[in-house]
């Protein structure tokens, strides 16, 4: 099991700052497989945060329960800038939320290619009457956990920013 207790203290305070905003998050995930949402619902009181959580972790996922695109993910892969602004946008449509962060990438130990190396992350952040913005993140040469881990930590950064 991995160890969330590096990540408690940025979750608890996105969840006092999103409480006190009355601010509703979504997430869409794949290479993380849920761990965003476990980690804010850790939280007590994350439930008048936390609106769901989409995990998509296959391709036909990402276009039933989100409506990403089937040719999107065709045309540019699901590990891609364009997927996972999809994703957010997608999450945030398929919710009540007013946020929502979408991650999409290689986490190893296998699967990644030159293009697309082990620990690409592509992150999309998206909020209710904003455009939707994008993070790319290489973290390079970790453990599949190392590379979730640190995912959920830009993830979370992402999503207090949007709580501004």
């Amino acid at each position: 099991m991995t160890d969330l207790s590096p990540l408690m203290p940025a979750a608890e305070a996105l969840i006092s700052d999103f409480t006190r905003t009355g601010h509703m998050i979504a997430t869409a995930e794949s290479c993380t497989g849920g761990l965003i949402a476990a980690v804010l619902t850790e939280v007590p009181g994350s439930s008048a945060v936390v609106e769901r959580g989409f995990v998509t972790y296959s391709n036909e996922a990402k276009a039933e329960a989100i409506a990403v695109p089937a040719g999107l993910i065709a045309d540019k892969g699901a590990v891609s800038r364009e997927v996972a602004m999809a994703m957010a946008e997608g999450a945030l449509a398929a919710s009540r939320a007013d946020v929502a962060v979408a991650v999409t990438g290689v986490a190893g130990p296998g699967g990644g290619s030159p293009e697309k190396p082990v620990g690409l992350v592509h992150f999309g952040f998206a909020a209710k009457g904003r455009p939707t913005t994008h993070e790319e993140h290489r973290f390079g040469d970790l453990t599949r956990a190392e590379i979730r881990l640190a995912t959920v930590a830009v993830a979370l950064a992402g999503l207090s920013k949007l709580n501004e």
